[in-house]
């Protein structure tokens, strides 16, 4: 044996879970970790475990009494190699749990490649570890099976995609890191230049602007699997650095788009979840998304859908109706089936969490054999109840649920209401899977300052319809964008970009971006479109939540290998931390410390 083979002759024959019957009576080499040990009257047994799997490893002394000392000294997780004859568990000894819950490895040499130190948190998949923890030791963690086969997932999802587009004429083409900061949305990540003093690059929040270039370069289909970086606040579905699906295609409109997307989906959730995917996907406009559901991402697994009760309750004596009416709001309406058997004190729950939510209160009517049981019924007249009940078909046993409010208020809020009563009374299937494009977005909207701002991004085009509107009435212009909706979840979108340099001026001047700035920040993509692009359009989708979804996780950090916390940092490598003075002298950069506030 070579003294140098860090092996000691155990270079392994197969993975852990790859024992099967066909290796019976025969030598096998496994190497892996000690997932756990057990001391049975003098048999030491051993689950012995690896990437893919787990397999028992038995050191019997009358078997091999050699390795059976030598397994006497094992800890969880030691890193070993075994050497033995796989054979049958004895009677009521399987493990229907695992791959390899028939069989056993009887162990006839033992090598002890490395130790470990005592751990700190147990690897076991029942047991709850503070997150902190776990990414604190995030090479322990990860060596939970549950995690391991969530980058065996996301490997999968990877290849599926390459392969997909590869076979539907797309090239996969690199875009840089390092690359000018645009006006996207969220902050950027900014890189100094030490060749160039004073300026910096940018880390990109998207490829959007390069691959709208090399569709103007004539490469037809790019994709990429590609790193992006937004300087923003965090939450659980949300990440500094992620990576994204991202495609543009020319000559291109919205069907063939969403055919090619819904061929990919489908895929991926046949190969890996064994769903057969019914397509095509339904569709819907933003306006009705908002009208029935409150929001543009809606899980349409449930019911409850909103109506608009406004012209039916105009008439009431209930003065907050009415007020609210003359001040041009509306009245929105939920029909939660059967859900008069709620108690009052479950509906003033309701009330409060609305209260919660900045609402000015939540009202309620129950649908009984003796009519409408409600706190404002005797402000009702009979007409305005029965129109009521007609129009959200209302049966016994029912109950409504209304708010009055401004609509871009009441809308959200009741969409939000919608979603806690599916969650709190188990109205919704977790097997299933509900896909959704909407539609027809708003090429504007308004921010929280009343500035116009794109609502998807400046290179969306407007409908071809609405393009006088760009004159006329720019926030009543519908935009070429599509989101791709899974259990309202938006996974997916994008739009068909602006191609003619007129419009896409036109369009930045709207949002009050000056000639100047235009030029300064735009202007290589406004140079390209002069020179011939071809229409063209794109989506992206985040890979993280996509393989989150399919995982069952809770967190993109369960699917991400290294992720920061929700203040952006990495407990493993203590990032972001200090570099020498020498460093920023390099890059002519000094830092700048907050202030602390004065004390009183």
């Amino acid at each position: 044996m070579d003294a140098l083979d860090p092996f000691q002759g155990f270079q392994r024959t197969q993975y852990c879970s790859e024992v099967s019957e066909s290796d019976l009576g025969k030598e096998v080499r496994l190497v892996g970790w000690v997932h756990r040990r057990r001391d049975h009257g003098g048999v030491i047994f051993v689950d012995l475990r690896d990437r893919e799997g787990t397999v028992q490893a038995v050191f019997n002394p009358q078997f091999s009494p050699e390795s059976h000392q030598k397994a006497d000294a094992l800890r969880n997780e030691f890193v070993i190699g075994v050497k033995g004859v796989v054979s049958k568990r004895p009677e009521g000894m399987t493990n229907p749990k695992l791959k390899t819950g028939t069989l056993e490895v009887m162990a006839t040499e033992l090598a002890v490649f490395n130790r470990s130190k005592v751990l700190p948190f147990n690897l076991d998949e029942d047991l709850e570890v503070d997150e902190a923890i776990r990414l604190r030791y995030r090479y322990l963690d990860l060596r939970r099976p549950s995690m391991a086969a969530n980058f065996a997932l996301r490997h999968k999802v990877s290849k599926i995609t390459r392969d997909y587009f590869d076979g539907h004429g797309f090239y996969e083409i690199e875009t840089p890191f390092l690359t000018r900061s645009t006006p996207e949305g969220a902050r950027d990540y900014l890189v100094p230049s030490r060749i160039t003093p004073g300026n910096f690059y940018a880390l990109p929040q998207s490829p959007q602007l390069l691959k709208q270039i090399l569709m103007i370069a004539g490469m037809d289909r790019y994709f990429q699997i590609a790193r992006c970086f937004r300087d923003e606040d965090l939450r659980a579905d949300r990440q500094p650095e992620f990576t994204q699906v991202d495609l543009e295609m020319s000559f291109v409109d919205e069907d063939q788009l969403i055919e090619i997307i819904e061929g990919w989906i489908a895929r991926l959730f046949e190969e890996l979840m064994d769903k057969k995917v019914t397509r095509p996907f339904p569709r819907m406009s933003y306006a009705d998304a908002i009208e029935a559901y409150g929001v543009d991402n809606p899980d349409t697994r449930y019911g409850l859908r909103m109506k608009d009760l406004t012209e039916a309750v105009k008439e009431s004596e209930f003065q907050v109706f009415r007020q609210v009416i003359e001040q041009g709001g509306v009245v929105k309406a939920l029909r939660f089936p059967e859900g008069a058997r709620l108690s009052r004190r479950e509906l003033d729950n309701l009330d409060g969490m609305a209260k919660d939510w900045g609402a000015g209160g939540l009202i309620w009517a129950k649908c009984t054999a003796d009519g409408i049981q409600s706190p404002i019924a005797k402000f009702l007249s009979a007409e305005i109840v029965g129109t009521t009940v007609e129009q959200m078909n209302a049966q016994e046993g029912d109950l409504l649920l209304m708010m009055a409010g401004p609509g871009d208020e009441v809308n959200p809020w009741m969409g939000r209401l919608r979603a806690e009563l599916a969650h709190a009374y188990e109205m919704i299937d977790p097997s299933e899977f509900a896909f959704t494009w909407i539609l027809d977005f708003p090429l504007f909207e308004r921010d929280k300052e009343g500035e116009i701002t794109s609502m998807h991004h400046p290179f969306t085009a407007p409908r071809e319809e609405d393009l006088p509107l760009l004159d006329e009435d720019p926030e009543a212009c519908r935009s070429l964008a599509y989101d791709l909706v899974l259990n309202g979840t938006e996974i997916g979108g994008g739009s068909i970009r602006n191609h003619q340099v007129d419009t896409q001026k036109k369009i930045l001047s709207i949002l009050g971006i000056s000639e100047a700035e235009t030029d300064e920040k735009f202007g290589f993509l406004l140079d390209a479109l002069s020179y011939g692009a071809p229409p063209h359009g794109g989506i992206a989708f985040g890979l993280d939540r996509l393989v989150m979804i399919l995982a069952g996780a809770k967190s993109l950090r369960e699917v991400i290998a290294f992720p920061k916390t929700q203040k952006a940092s990495c407990l493993l490598t203590q990032s972001p931390g200090p570099v020498d003075a020498e460093q920023l002298r390099e890059l002519h950069v000094r830092t700048v410390l907050p202030r602390k506030p004065a004390s009183n």
